[in-house]
C-alpha cells in the first residue's frame, strides 16, 4: 500500500511506515488520521485509501480506475 501511495502521490506526500503490533493500521495525512483498520473493523482497500488521501492532499487529482464507482 505504501508503494501505491508513493507512486500515485509522489509530488504531494511523503509516506512513513511506523511499525506497531496487534494488527494496527492507520493512515494519517499531515498528522490527521483519515483511516483506521480498528475503527473500520477491516483492512482498508487501496481504492478507498487512495481516494481519502487524494481528497486531503490534491482534490482535483484524477485517480483513473480508482475514481470509478464499484
Amino acid at each position: 500500500m505504501a508503494q501505491e501511495l508513493l507512486f500515485t502521490f509522489a509530488q504531494e506526500v511523503g509516506v512513513t511506515l511506523v511499525p506497531d503490533t496487534g494488527g494496527v493500521f492507520n493512515v494519517r495525512v499531515v498528522g490527521t488520521q483519515i483511516l483506521s483498520r480498528q475503527e473500520a473493523s477491516r483492512f482498508p482497500d487501496i481504492k478507498q485509501t487512495k481516494q481519502l488521501v487524494r481528497d486531503r492532499v490534491s482534490p482535483e487529482k484524477k485517480l483513473g480506475h480508482s475514481d470509478r464507482l464499484a
